[in-house]
């Protein structure tokens, strides 16, 4: 327990210096205090509604993660294994495409297109037998390709600015972070961690097996449901704000694990701070490295986020910069995976 509060601690530390660190550096320099009008400008406007969001859309998906792969006792289980994030992606599309002017439609038809995926995956998986963690995660990967296929061949329908656009915003983008974006996130948010940190034991009990779970008094069939729900809550609001983020919900629950063991009462919230963090590190793109004036406003470019990659090859003539955030990106990105 000493070392589980002291792992906390650090990392309620590491949370506090992660957001200073990405509130203030970048192509404009911020004081932590006494900020001019325009300073005041650039960091309520653009810095902070991205890195607010960028916290609670990593603690969303970190903690999607985490009660997946104790639900299914699998160390690869996320939620682009089992189809919701594809599912809230093709929602969001259908939104982005039909309703690109209602706001309210992308975060609606995400959630439903998550719901969907997960009743799908549910019910293929599901026989006259029951329901075993093996049949779920192959129904996941059809269910997923076959969404995958989906939104490629929607992406035909889009013109070529349209495209590009939602080409950014599918790989992972803060840049339209908006209020009401933020808002829905981290009500979304909370209310995921909440929920399945109160089903922490009975995870833990499922983690020995379902059967013996049961013979313990757990409601199984609740459990599954409550943890498929808060799923579709929190990885639907994390799509519709971010595009499709891989990568945290599968890495993050395993670091908090080996940190602190497998009490799930304990991962699923550490799960959900050290997400946050890991999705607010940020680091220069070429054009912040080089000091362009065009670009003394923006916020250092996140890790995971393709226009890191992109900005390496658009108007940069030192290829030491490019090449180094190149490897930043290939590195980090490796999980990042959302291909049609």
């Amino acid at each position: 327990m000493k070392r589980a509060i002291k792992i906390g601690l650090a990392l309620a530390a590491m949370m506090a210096i992660t957001l200073v660190i990405a509130a203030s550096l970048g192509a404009e320099r911020l004081p932590l205090f006494d900020l001019s009008e325009q300073q005041r400008s650039i960091f309520y406007d653009i810095r902070l509604p991205r890195i607010l969001l960028g916290a609670c859309v990593g603690a969303s998906l970190a903690v999607a993660g985490a009660g997946l792969q104790a639900l299914l006792r699998n160390p690869l289980a996320e939620p682009y294994l089992l189809g919701v994030s594809n599912g809230a992606a093709l929602g969001t599309m259908l939104a982005f495409v039909a309703f690109q002017n209602i706001e309210a439609a992308r975060p609606v038809l995400a959630f439903a297109g998550a719901g969907f995926a997960s009743f799908a995956v549910y019910r293929i998986a599901k026989s006259g037998a029951g329901m075993n963690v093996e049949r779920l995660v192959l129904a996941g990967i059809i269910v997923t390709t076959f969404l995958s296929s989906v939104i490629v061949m929607l992406t035909t329908l889009l013109d070529a600015v349209k495209l590009r656009s939602f080409t950014f915003w599918l790989l992972g983008d803060l840049s339209q972070a908006t209020r009401n974006g933020v808002y829905l996130s981290a009500a979304a948010a909370i209310i995921g961690t909440v929920v399945l940190t109160s089903q922490a034991r009975a995870l833990n009990l499922m983690m020995v097996g379902e059967r013996d779970a049961f013979d313990f008094g757990v409601e199984v069939g609740r459990v599954r449901m409550l943890v498929f729900g808060s799923t579709c809550l929190v990885v639907g609001a994390a799509v519709a704000a971010s595009g499709s983020v891989g990568y945290v919900g599968l890495i993050v629950p395993h670091l908090i694990r080996l940190s602190i063991g497998s009490d799930n009462r304990l991962v699923v919230p550490f799960s959900a701070v050290a997400g946050a963090i890991l999705l607010c590190l940020p680091i220069p793109s070429p054009e912040q490295l080089l000091h362009r004036e065009s670009c003394r406003s923006e916020p250092l470019l996140h890790w995971w986020e393709p226009r890191c990659l992109y900005s390496c090859f658009e108007g940069v003539r030192e290829p030491g910069c490019s090449w180094f955030v190149v490897g930043c990106w290939f590195l980090n990105v490796g999980g990042s995976r959302h291909h049609g």
